[in-house]
């Protein structure tokens, strides 16, 4: 893991603030597509990272998988960062690692590399590397070269406001609260991390108890949001980021969620729950230095339990 600093690679894990907890740094392209076309644009991401994941799915329920292209990177995350896969290489500039992607759009980069990455073809530059806002993007601004949507609009317009509430409410806690559980640098920053992780836990295992969805009877981005979180829980996050206090598996409400979404028929090719495992144990050394993968949990048979 490291970061680029004035387009040079430098090695190095975040830093912890001064109660060691983790803070994830800003993204730094935060731009809209200039011309909406099919061919275009063409998205960088991980079958492990949850922010890309995000963008996995919505790309397929909006049926964009003819219109922007995808190539994803290796899970396995060195010291080099994200590396392409040999077989699966970048197809527009040959780069070996995604740090070459940012320094092909800005040769004096400086920050962290991450995905999803949305690249424009034209420009020759990264457009965004914001998964909400690619997230939105993809679902709405996209929606004039969609073919066969498997969903219509994750974000119609009448329910915007309250799905972007919904997906402020749960970032800190929940999605972004497994990290600060697993990347804590003090005993003060993780309990307070996963006390306010299953808080919201619980309020949204509440929610779930009384319709089947984050904002009501239909799916939206705040429900893609939250799954890509859950998906992960009792694979990695419990053990691996000490998320321990329950299994999802013991929130009835959001397991049931969890596998009505890996049952759809737009989302469960996305889901390659074998990387998203090699990733995190494997990559994040000051977490797990042996890099030894566990052979459990066995998750595919249950979440494909029929949902009721």
């Amino acid at each position: 893991m490291g970061q680029l600093v004035d387009g040079v690679w430098k090695t190095g894990w975040y830093e912890p603030d001064d109660k060691g907890a983790f803070q994830r740094p800003k993204t730094r392209f935060r731009n809209q597509p200039a011309v909406i076309e099919p061919g275009r644009y063409h998205l960088y991401v991980s079958y492990a990272c949850p922010w890309a994941h995000r963008t996995l799915i919505t790309r397929a329920l909006r049926g964009l998988g003819g219109a922007i292209t995808v190539t994803a990177v290796d899970p396995k995350m060195g010291d080099d960062g994200w590396q392409f896969r040999s077989d699966e290489p970048d197809p527009i500039g040959g780069a070996r690692f995604l740090r070459d992607v940012y320094v092909r759009a800005d040769a004096h980069y400086t920050g962290r590399v991450t995905v999803p990455v949305l690249w424009d073809r034209v420009t020759h530059t990264i457009v965004n590397n914001e998964s909400r806002e690619i997230m939105r993007m993809l679902d709405v601004a996209f929606e004039a070269i969609a073919e066969r949507p498997l969903e219509p609009c994750l974000a119609p317009p009448e329910l915007r406001a309250e799905i972007d509430g919904v997906l402020d409410a749960i970032y800190t806690p929940i999605n972004n609260g497994v990290y600060r559980c697993g990347f804590a640098g003090s005993q003060e920053a993780y309990d307070q991390a996963v006390t306010e992780l299953f808080d919201a836990l619980y309020h949204w295992e509440g929610v779930l108890g009384r319709q089947p969805y984050l904002c009501g009877s239909r799916m939206t981005e705040a429900d893609i949001a939250m799954f890509t979180t859950l998906v992960r829980f009792d694979l990695v996050y419990y053990s691996h980021f000490k998320t321990n206090l329950r299994m999802l598996r013991e929130l009835p409400n959001l397991w049931r969620f969890t596998r009505r979404m890996y049952q759809h028929p737009g989302i469960r090719p996305t889901c390659r729950l074998d990387d998203i495992k090699v990733h995190y144990y494997w990559s994040q050394t000051t977490v797990n230095p042996s890099r030894i993968v566990p052979a459990g949990p066995d998750l595919e048979a249950a979440l494909a339990e029929p949902v009721t």
